[in-house]
């Protein structure tokens, strides 16, 4: 451990009873890992809906690709903002480079998404084949940023409480961690 008590990205969260705290939470529940299967399931569902409006040509197919869309960006703010939260409320998560990682390519994915929906209003169904390449690389993006982020939970334990809520030490509770 470096002499400013601080710890490197291997210790960072591995010190038993000290882990990363998640600071958006709801009644002590970490808040990003309950909002971003929403996103995820959105994107994964306009890129199956993409290969079957390239597969069959049935304009609905497109249409469900603009809603996923539609639906995945909102809640991708919603799940950005809460690990945005976490990020900045714990020095020690910033210290954990697998967390900017994390969130630098969930940011690209969101961009990404972004082009994606805009496009498709310009073009119509003809920027589903442009699209399914932007949802295909997003896809692709989110898995290795999910595997970042099981990283930042199992490894560094981030977000992962020590103690049952009712015996953790007063001092554990301080929002003074920054």
């Amino acid at each position: 451990m470096p002499q400013d008590g601080s710890a490197t990205e291997e210790q960072a969260g591995s010190l038993p009873g000290d882990h990363p705290r998640s600071t958006a939470t709801l009644a002590g529940h970490p808040l990003h890992p309950m909002l971003i299967p929403f996103p995820i399931v959105c994107f994964i569902g306009a890129l199956i809906s993409d290969i079957l409006f390239a597969s069959t040509r049935d304009s609905d197919w497109s249409g469900g690709s603009v809603w996923l869309l539609g639906a995945g960006l909102l809640t991708g703010v919603a799940a950005a903002l809460a690990g945005f939260i976490d990020y900045r409320g714990d020095a020690r998560i910033r210290r954990i480079g697998q967390a900017r990682r994390h969130m630098v390519i969930n940011s690209g994915v969101m961009l990404l998404e972004a082009i994606n929906f805009v496009l498709r209003f310009g073009e119509g169904p003809p920027a589903v084949h442009s699209g399914l390449w932007l949802s295909l690389l997003s896809v692709a993006l989110l898995a290795y940023s999910g595997w970042l982020g099981g990283e930042l939970v199992y490894r560094h334990g981030v977000g992962v409480r020590d103690f049952p809520i009712d015996q953790v030490p007063r001092e554990k509770l301080s929002r003074d961690r920054r």
